[in-house]
């Protein structure tokens, strides 16, 4: 089963991936290709210039791509395979297309009040002020029509949210 992560900046995904991977070690992460340094900070994911990632791209690399903040984001088509439970933190913009291209795919949606994300943005010290302002303004972008999702709200403890996550990852029940 493969889980799409979505959800404004500063929600708290990376973190609450993190901590729902740290009690599920069945779970596996895809590692997100960025076109920013490996050393940037924030998830682990794979660097790379814009020029190898178009190289990638026009190869067939990966299963869904975009563009969002200035960056270019890929996920790797060979990280989805070998089965299990596979999550990777996607874009929401990209739904749609992730439906069609990965059939059975279920959506989280991570979320916080704007005050926390902000407060989150500003914390974490990669953007400049016109950034957040820009981050936050997409806060309450919605999904693209008929993309149902399971809610999260990260708005308080840790341990609170990843509880929440864990619980969104569970099979459906008929």
């Amino acid at each position: 089963m493969i889980f799409a992560i979505v959800g404004p900046s500063g929600a708290g995904k990376d973190t609450l991936i993190a901590g729902a991977l740290a009690q599920r070690p069945d779970l596996r992460l895809v590692r997100r290709v960025i076109t920013r340094p490996d050393t940037a900070g924030g998830e682990p994911h794979e660097g790379c210039s814009e020029a190898e990632f178009e190289l990638r791209r026009q190869a067939g690399d990966f299963a869904l791509n975009w563009r969002a903040h200035g960056l270019h984001y890929g996920i790797p088509k060979a990280q989805l395979s070998g089965g299990g439970t596979v999550l990777f933190n996607g874009s929401r913009a990209g739904l749609a297309l992730a439906m069609e291209r990965l059939p059975g795919l279920r959506v989280v949606l991570i979320t916080a009040p704007v005050s926390v994300l902000a407060a989150r943005l500003a914390e974490r010290g990669r953007e400049t002020a016109a950034d957040i302002r820009a981050r936050l303004e997409r806060a309450g972008f919605d999904l693209p029509p008929g993309i149902k999702a399971d809610m999260v709200i990260n708005d308080g403890p840790l341990e609170r949210g990843v509880a929440r996550l864990l619980a969104a990852l569970q099979p459906v029940r008929a």
